[in-house]
């Protein structure tokens, strides 16, 4: 069964600094017309940063859209659409933590909300970390927190930590991990 669905028309209504919303009308895989309304995003990425004695390095910071303080991993926008993950992860954890690390791992794409929105993050572990200093945005605020791999899962499966990209990353690297 075919499943693709082809835009016929796309309108842009509102083009932001971080995303853009469209919405377009689309041919069904029926035949039929449809509408999609959809926010566009220039990517991401987001990377659990493991210590040698099997901590992880989070942060907690203000979301304004959910109006909650969250314990979230590093993460970030690209800069352009054809920024190099990897490089984009480097720069993220170097920005918000200071940490360059020895190894970056591959953790896969993580789509949050594909429904309504394109935001692709990639997903990274870093291991082999050696700390420096941090170099936040100018509207960038959070807390740095260092916790047991185990601490972080278990918080996870206790619905303590919303924020998927993490809830993602945490569990891949744990089971990476062997824990």
């Amino acid at each position: 069964m075919e499943l693709t669905e082809k835009m016929l028309k796309s309108t842009s209504v509102f083009d932001g600094k971080v995303v853009h919303l469209c919405v377009d009308d689309v041919e069904l895989p029926d035949g039929n017309v449809g509408i999609r309304e959809y926010v566009r995003h220039i990517g991401a990425v987001c990377v659990i940063p493991v210590t040698d004695d099997g901590c992880v390095i989070l942060e907690r910071q203000y979301r304004y859209a959910v109006g909650e303080v969250l314990l979230e991993i590093p993460a970030g926008k690209l800069d352009r659409p054809d920024e190099d993950m990897r490089e984009a992860a480097l720069r993220e954890l170097r920005e918000e933590t200071g940490i360059v690390p020895d190894e970056l791992i591959d953790l896969g794409i993580y789509y949050g909300s594909p429904a309504i929105m394109g935001e692709k993050i990639g997903m990274f572990m870093a291991r082999g970390l050696s700390f420096g200093e941090d170099h936040l945005d100018d509207d960038e605020f959070l807390e740095v927190v260092k916790m047991p791999l185990d601490e972080a899962v278990d918080m996870v499966m206790r619905g303590e930590v919303p924020d998927g990209k993490t809830q993602c990353a945490l569990l891949r690297a744990a089971r990476l991990l062997g824990k």
